[in-house]
Parts: structure tokens; C-alpha cells; sequence
């Protein structure tokens, strides 16, 4: 039997968030260290979902608050080896790559600050992320003054000269 379910991440500040899956217990330790290490001072709360064993939600960060929004939806999307990081004060392209190397990690569904519906799967056996909605559909092409806002962003950014 196959069941398709809907499930919105909640994140009522907008903090930017990463989703991922990744298959070992020792992924929470190692993505602990990948982040403390990539920017110093990082605001960040990680929940990974074990999928065998005693299936434990692991937890791990530097700031209770994002704990916290991590094993709120790890619960409520709860498909096992899946981790959800939130990051206070610093943007996922500044660790996603150091990311992306832990061995552990198997795929990142999304980084973003935006609205993510989460699409899953629920068998007799357990559950799996089919894909994620990150953010809503685009609305026209970019006009020549959209193009002007977007280089000014990333110089306000600091990401463009």
C-alpha cells in the first residue's frame, strides 16, 4: 500500500534552511563539525532521523531555538535518513559544498529560506522524500531593472564586486 503525503516545513522566521538524506549515525557528529568549522560563530540546529536500529531522531547544534524548529520537522515529516539543518546567521551556500563532501550525505532536496513542501511517501515499511516544492513558481523573465536589483543584491551581500 501507498499512501502520498504533503507536508510543509515549518519555519516562521524564514531562517534559511537545508534538507537532506544521508545513511549513518555518525552523520549528526560529522555535520556538527562541518559547520562549527566552516564559519566561525555559526547559529545553527541540526535533527537527523536514524531509519533502522532503535530509529532515534539525533540532534545536534550551537543554538537551542534551531535545535529545536530541526526536531519539530523531523517529526512531522519523519522519514528515516533524513537530516534538517536551520542556520541562524550565516547562508547555506557558505557551508553547502563542505556539506555536500561529509560522506554520509546521499542528497540535499533543497537549501533555502523560502516556503518547502516536503512530498512523501508512506509504505507498510516506513517513509521516503519523493521531492520537495521549494518556494512558489516563477511569475515572468527578468526585465532589464531585474537585472540592475539582482547585482545590487549580491554587492549588498557581499557575493559580487
Amino acid at each position: 500500500m501507498l499512501k502520498t503525503e504533503v507536508f510543509k516545513i515549518e519555519n516562521p522566521n524564514s531562517v534559511n534552511f537545508i534538507f537532506g538524506q544521508a545513511h549513518f549515525i555518525k552523520t549528526i557528529e560529522d555535520l556538527h563539525e562541518v559547520l562549527i568549522s566552516g564559519v566561525p560563530g555559526i547559529k545553527f540546529g541540526i535533527a537527523f532521523c536514524e531509519a533502522s536500529g532503535p530509529r532515534l531522531i539525533r540532534t545536534s547544534g550551537t543554538s537551542d531555538e534551531m535545535v529545536s524548529l530541526a526536531i519539530q520537522n523531523a517529526q512531522k515529516v519523519a522519514c528515516g535518513h533524513t537530516f534538517y539543518i536551520f542556520l541562524e546567521n550565516v547562508f547555506p551556500i557558505n557551508i553547502l559544498n563542505a556539506i555536500k563532501m561529509v560522506p554520509e550525505v546521499v542528497r540535499i532536496f533543497c537549501a533555502t529560506a523560502n516556503e518547502v513542501e516536503v512530498i512523501v511517501a508512506r509504505t507498510d515499511q516506513g517513509a521516503g522524500v519523493m521531492g520537495v516544492v521549494d518556494g512558489g513558481s516563477p511569475t515572468h523573465v527578468e526585465t532589464p531593472s531585474d537585472i540592475m536589483r539582482r547585482k545590487e543584491l549580491l554587492r549588498k551581500l557581499g557575493y559580487k564586486l
